[in-house]
């Protein structure tokens, strides 16, 4: 199959599209021909060689990235019969130890494969999982009832956008931090009940003035020293959800209490969400797609400014 492979960690001129075998289907998995792939900001840290035996398995090369694609089942193991081949569907993995979706082919456990929703395009659905599932799993550690007030830092972002989308469809009032006027633009198209520029306003200001008594929770995205500031408008009784990875961890204490927490990747997960968007309008916003021989220029991207995911077109 067709893959972009990196022979040793580093910068982007790593990446190398050359065929490689396809990967082997074990008894509990589900062999996917990949259609799109996300890219995502960890996709990077993970080529620098970052996470390199963080996950208790070896690093191995040829080394495929990519944590979340869609496509079709093209073979499933004998002990699965939740899917049939030909049909749609995503999944969230780790590159480790099976390779990842910067390829024609895929394999993913059964356990972390789900449909793709009738309404959801496939373009969509590529750029989705990790992400998505990330923002749910935020929302449900915080516990928010409808009417109690969110501040999304990061809301133009991969999971911020999609959690603005996710929480508004609890009832839950959202007050977004995005990047740009873009950012700020696509996160009130998505149902924020106020967005404000992170880069340029008054957050905190803002904070009190769409919740005069202090917010009650927080989902973080992006951290540093501007999110510590902005969280300074959390009631001290409030909560603050950190998916582990996003950096840096606060320097200080935020008064509130900080849950750090990884995103649910399993069926009960993928379930869940997939309930969510039959009921709703929720849309994953795909700022550019590109051809998997030009992965190379999908990194560079993550560099620059732009609103939403990023995703590889592979089939």
């Amino acid at each position: 199959m067709n893959a972009v492979v990196l022979d040793r960690f580093g910068g982007v001129d790593e990446l190398s599209s050359r065929r490689i075998p396809l990967p082997e289907v074990g008894d509990d998995d589900v062999l996917i021909r990949v259609e799109f792939a996300g890219v995502g900001s960890w996709d990077a840290v993970e080529r620098e060689g970052d996470y390199d035996g963080a996950f208790g398995v070896a690093s191995t090369f040829p080394y495929v990235l990519g944590w979340d694609a869609a496509g079709t089942v093209a073979a499933v193991g004998r002990n699965v019969t939740r899917f049939d081949v030909g049909e749609r569907v995503y999944a969230a993995t780790m590159p480790v130890p099976h390779g990842g979706f910067y390829a024609e082919y895929g394999v993913v456990e059964a356990e972390f494969v789900a449909r793709v929703p009738d309404r959801v395009p496939t373009e969509q659905a590529g750029a989705m999982a990790w992400d998505a599932l990330t923002a749910l799993s935020g929302l449900d550690l915080l516990g928010l009832r409808p009417d109690e007030t969110l501040m999304v830092f990061g809301a133009s972002g991969g999971i911020g956008h999609m959690a603005v989308q996710l929480a508004r469809h609890s009832g839950i009032r959202v007050l977004a931090v995005a990047s740009g006027d873009d950012g700020v633009a696509l996160a009130r198209r998505l149902g924020a009940e106020d967005a404000v520029d992170g880069r340029k306003d008054d957050v905190v200001a803002a904070a009190f003035e769409f919740a005069p008594g202090g917010l009650d929770a927080a989902l973080v995205t992006v951290g540093g020293e501007i999110a510590d500031r902005s969280l300074r408008a959390i009631k001290k009784s409030g909560r603050i959800a950190w998916p582990n990875g996003v950096l840096p961890v606060p320097v200080t204490s935020l008064g509130a209490t900080v849950s750090y927490y990884d995103g649910d990747r399993g069926r009960a997960g993928t379930d869940r969400l997939n309930a969510i968007i039959e009921a709703s309008s929720f849309e994953v916003h795909v700022a550019r797609t590109f051809p998997l021989e030009h992965a190379k220029d999908a990194h560079r991207t993550l560099d620059d400014h732009y609103v939403g995911k990023l995703a590889l077109k592979v089939g």
